[in-house]
């Protein structure tokens, strides 16, 4: 069940970015009175060999434009006439131009054109962003609370760079913060020569962040595996046919001893468990004003069956952020164009080399996984949000095949004053096409791989 979900949200959010992207190049199209002879969410073909199982699932015409939705759910198109796309519909492009053709309007409007998805997906990511900050606000763990609280429960990330449970974490990159929730940010975990300062008892230990550091983000549950605030060992639901089930544990109840010895943390309840060798366990809970003492047989149990809450912190270690429709339309567009920041400098470390190219590519399933096994609206529009601005991003790659291929191409028009010729042109775009085929039989190569791996 959670596979179906995962899927549905990923495909709902992608076709709202592919018809919202098309409806770009389509809008800005018909402002120059070019013909729009297709408009396409998804492929009525096998992209992308244009001549390969034609077929739609949906489709209808109304004026000059077919509308329909294909077969191939791996992207979408507008066949724009007197123009070499995806469709590769050469013919048109033997017969003399005409008023209402692509090739017929100047360099400027065609430029305007294929910068349509883009801009419209710039638009749309800063709309769902603006949305996000205005409807939900920010809520923040506060790092001083967690600090005065037993500091962080270091998991199996934190563990592999240095960090142990109980550090308290005082700066990133030398500069106090506000907020916990900043350790994991993607761009402190993508900046150059980034570092986390600890205090261990009553010294300051700088633990340096590995330049592939974040390329672990993608093996596993990112944050949740990770860095957590330590949590006390309070029930809150209890696992059926386990030693918590068995004696009657209830929400609410706090273990505070174990082995006669006190505790105060659930990872000091689950180091005891997960490594204790004896028959017995004895351990003590606190239920209202009332102490209970019990003595299990433990021998072969994972634990004492119970999870403690979902929520990290109480309210009183949380600083909720509202904002007023203003200042959500300030912070909206920094937030968006930090997702292109983040890409930026991905890029860079892929091409220094400092993290994998293969191990920080994600493809549909990767994307899947990110949307999580339940349907969360706030997350599906905080990942569409996201994703529109990735889409932008990539798109605007002076790749032949996408738009910032034809962007390129204008340009050097504009610039020079003669257009590459049709055949150059063609060729290039068949390259293009090439390029994305391979790159997209490597997703899905790494998708699998990855899921076979457990990564």
């Amino acid at each position: 069940m959670e596979g179906i979900i995962m899927t549905a949200q990923l495909l709902l959010s992608l076709s709202i970015l592919i018809a919202v992207h098309e409806w770009g190049h389509f809008i800005t199209a018909r402002m120059f009175n070019i013909r729009v002879e297709k408009f396409y969410l998804f492929f009525d073909f096998l992209f992308p060999m244009a001549n390969v199982l034609n077929f739609s699932l949906i489709k209808y015409k109304k004026g000059d434009t077919e509308y329909g939705v294909g077969w191939f759910p791996l992207g979408g198109y507008v066949k724009i006439a007197g123009m070499v796309d995806e469709s590769m519909d050469k013919e048109q492009m033997k017969a003399p131009a005409q008023p209402w053709e692509f090739r017929s309007k100047p360099a400027w409007q065609r430029l305007i054109v294929m910068m349509g998805g883009i801009i419209v997906n710039v638009i749309v990511g800063i709309l769902i962003f603006i949305g996000l900050t205005y409807f939900i606000g920010d809520r923040f763990i506060l790092n001083d609370y967690v600090n005065k609280n037993g500091g962080v429960q270091a998991l199996d990330l934190a563990q592999q760079i240095g960090i142990q449970t109980g550090d308290q974490i005082i700066k990133i990159n030398g500069q106090e913060f506000e907020y916990f929730d900043d350790v994991a940010k993607p761009d402190v975990l993508l900046s150059h020569n980034s570092s986390y300062t600890v205090l261990r008892g009553n010294q300051e230990v700088e633990i340096p962040i590995p330049a592939n550091f974040i390329e672990q983000f993608d093996k596993k549950e990112a944050v949740a595996n990770f860095l957590i605030p330590r949590r006390p060992p309070l029930v809150d639901e209890v696992s059926t046919g386990t030693i918590a089930a068995r004696i009657g544990l209830q929400k609410g109840d706090l273990i505070v001893a174990v082995q006669n010895q006190p505790i105060m943390y659930h990872d000091e309840l689950k180091a005891v468990t997960q490594n204790f060798t004896g028959d017995s366990l004895q351990f003590s809970v606190k239920r209202g004003e009332q102490i209970l003492s019990y003595t299990e047989y433990f021998k072969g149990e994972p634990g004492i069956g119970f999870y403690v809450p979902n929520q990290i912190v109480p309210l009183e270690g949380q600083k909720e952020v509202a904002y007023s429709l203003g200042e959500a339309t300030l912070l909206g567009p920094g937030r968006a164009f930090d997702v292109i920041l983040v890409q930026l400098k991905a890029f860079r470390k892929i091409f220094t080399g400092q993290i994998s190219f293969q191990k920080s590519l994600s493809g549909p399933i990767g994307m899947a996984k990110a949307y999580g096994g339940q349907w969360d609206w706030e997350r599906f529009w905080r990942m569409t949000g996201l994703l529109s601005m990735v889409l932008a991003f990539m798109n605007f790659l002076p790749i032949p095949a996408l738009d910032g291929g034809y962007v390129m191409f204008l340009l050097y028009e504009m610039v020079s004053g003669r257009e590459p010729s049709e055949k150059f042109f063609e060729n290039a775009i068949k390259v293009g096409m090439a390029i994305l085929l391979v790159l997209m039989v490597f997703v899905f190569y790494n998708d699998i791989a990855k899921l076979v791996t457990g990564g």
